[in-house]
Order: structure tokens, then sequence, then C-alpha cells
């Protein structure tokens, strides 16, 4: 057990900024083992947070990053066979319920919903887990957990879960740190000074204000860590933002030009 599951512990603490009470809200929720939700845009810090829970509560984390593809197999387990021939392999969900990891599926909302469905029995009072190819009923380990995130503004009404999945799960919101913390935390991540890391947050909220009106998306948190990181190592800043602020997120020249002029406006 110990080989299986030693992988998945956090040594080192995530650096987390915390915004408001979501610590203390989430460690109330896992004292009760709440399925949890975690919503919020893209790059914002979903995933570092509960990085950063499960390194606090000294829990394994597993993760599974969602996508279109996924089976239920893929979460809870399949047959293999090798030189000795048939043996059961378990998934990240199985191997999560069975050892008393977090499971965390990073963009649920990504998967088939026939593959979804397989987490209800987990997130209600049975906590069971059936691996109906095997024939075995797995009861979930006491300090089993399961926590997915999703990005609510950003669903199609053909990609969003259902109300019998959403009503399993307590929930938090997730948004991008006003500006001061913001500035903190992508001074902290890249290493830039702190004058530096202002000006690249307002860039990003210039253009998170364009969402709906030309991006699809804002510069998230994550994106002005790596051009931080640029200007740290020297790259110049006007060109540390093309590369990661600007070119990621639109193809559309005007929109290119709109962005462009902003990053003129704090560093010329």
């Amino acid at each position: 057990m110990s080989d299986i599951i030693s992988q998945y512990r956090i040594e080192k603490e995530p650096y987390y900024r915390a915004v408001s009470d979501e610590v203390a809200l989430y460690e109330a929720a896992y004292s009760v083992r709440m399925p949890m939700m975690l919503k919020g845009p893209t790059g914002c810090g979903k995933t570092r947070f509960v990085e950063y829970m499960a390194w606090k509560l000294g829990k394994p984390l597993i993760t599974v990053a969602c996508n279109e593809d996924m089976t239920a197999s893929d979460l809870v387990g399949r047959f293999l066979l090798d030189a000795s021939g048939t043996r059961w392999q378990d998934g990240p969900l199985a191997i999560a319920a069975r050892y008393g990891a977090i499971c965390y599926l990073d963009e649920v909302v990504e998967a088939r919903q026939d593959t979804t469905v397989v987490i209800h029995p987990l997130t209600d009072n049975r906590r069971v887990l059936p691996l109906e190819k095997k024939g075995e009923l797995v009861h979930a380990h006491p300090d089993f957990q399961l926590v997915i995130s999703y990005n609510p503004g950003y669903q199609s009404l053909m990609k969003d879960l259902k109300q019998s999945t959403k009503q399993r799960f307590g929930a938090l919101d997730f948004n991008y740190p006003e500006h001061a913390v913001e500035s903190e935390i992508v001074a902290h991540e890249s290493g830039v000074q702190g004058e530096v890391a202002e000006k690249l947050v307002s860039i990003a909220e210039r253009s998170r204000n364009l969402k709906g009106h030309g991006l699809d998306e804002g510069v998230s948190t994550r994106m002005l860590v790596y051009a931080g990181s640029l200007i740290a190592r020297g790259v110049e800043p006007k060109n540390a933002c093309r590369v990661a602020l600007v070119r990621p997120i639109t193809d559309d020249p005007d929109m290119r030009d709109a962005l462009d002029a902003a990053v003129t406006t704090f560093f010329s």
C-alpha cells in the first residue's frame, strides 16, 4: 500500500495565497468528507489550491486531467494482458478510493457524461465504487475525498454537469485575485520585482474586460507568471508579454493590436 500511494504525496509546501476563507471552508468540508466542486476561470489557482490543501491535510493527491476521449475504464481500471496472463489494473479513481487519497478530476466537464456517472456512488452516503468488470465493490477508505473542477464561464449547454451530479458536491467559487494580491502572487512565483508584477496584472485586467467582446478568456494568473518568468530571465518585457500573454489567447489581428497597445502602455 505505501509503495502504491507514496508517489502521490506532496512533500514540499506548494505556494498558495488565500484570498478569502476558502482554506477554512475546505478543511471543514474534508472533515466530513464532503465531495467538493471548484468553479472558476482557467489559470486562476484551482489546481494549486487543491495541491496546497492536500499538503496541509497530509493526504495523497491523485490528479486526473479529464478529456473527451476518457472512458470509465480510464478512471476505474481495466484488465491487461502481459506475459503472465490477464491481470487487473486499478485506475486513478479506484486507487484513490481504495487507499484513501484525494482524487482531483480537473475540468471534469471535458469528460463524457457516461463516464462521469461512475463517480455517483462515491459521492453519496454509500461511498462505494463498483468495479463491474472485475465483480468487486470497493468501499472508499475513510480518508478518501473526491474533488472536481471546471470553468462555468466557458461551457456550452452540451458541456455542463448534470444537476444529478452537481447536487452531490459542495462548491467553492474561484476568480482572479484583486490587484494587490495577484501582483504579490506573480512576483513570488516568477521572481520579478513588485513594480513589474503590478504592470503585468494591469495588462491582464484590461484583457479580462474584453471577455465577450472579442476574447473568449482574458489573461490568466498562470500566464502572468509565465511572462514574469521570462522577464526575470532577461527577456525584454514587451517581447515577454507578446509571447506569454498576447499570442496564446487570440489570433485576431485587431485584438492582438489592442493587447499589444496595452502592453506598450505599461512597458513603453
